[in-house]
């Protein structure tokens, strides 16, 4: 989903706006950043309280998708690629495949190449239009980086 639906008057506020600009400051225009990627930079989540309430956030974003107020991409990973965004940028991810008997080793390469390929999935649908964030956006903290 595109982050400005953070801004939505139905997202907790100003949790929304807080976890907007921690999503949106300091970042590339239009790179995907897992909330997972924001665990990790906010201490492995220890400061998650100073930011804001991200399950309630979640749950509120979750309702604006089911009720069509704001656009959505349905990414359809696999269990390895869901597992990798979930974890942190520097973690690995074990698959025991019970086949071989063996363990396969999943890292930090194999998470970006998945992000690579969820940017080719959003940039395929937004090719007509980039995703509605939801209309009457409450207004940035960092505006000027709104972009």
């Amino acid at each position: 989903m595109a982050a400005a639906s953070l801004l939505y008057p139905r997202v907790r506020q100003a949790d929304g706006a807080r976890i907007y600009d921690r999503v949106t400051r300091g970042r590339q225009q239009r790179e995907i950043v897992p909330l997972s990627t924001l665990t990790q930079e906010l201490g492995g989540g220890a400061l998650w309280p100073e930011v804001g309430d991200w399950a309630a956030v979640t749950a509120d974003l979750l309702q604006l998708i089911r009720d069509r107020d704001c656009d959505a991409l349905s990414l359809g990973l696999s269990d390895i690629a869901r597992a990798l965004v979930c974890s942190g940028p520097p973690s690995e991810v074990r698959a025991y495949d019970p086949a071989t008997g063996r363990c396969q080793a999943y890292g930090p390469a194999e998470r970006r190449d998945v992000l690579v390929e969820v940017g080719k999935q959003l940039a395929w649908a937004e090719a007509g239009c980039p995703l509605w964030p939801g209309d009457a956006l409450l207004t940035p903290t960092n505006a000027e980086e709104a972009g």
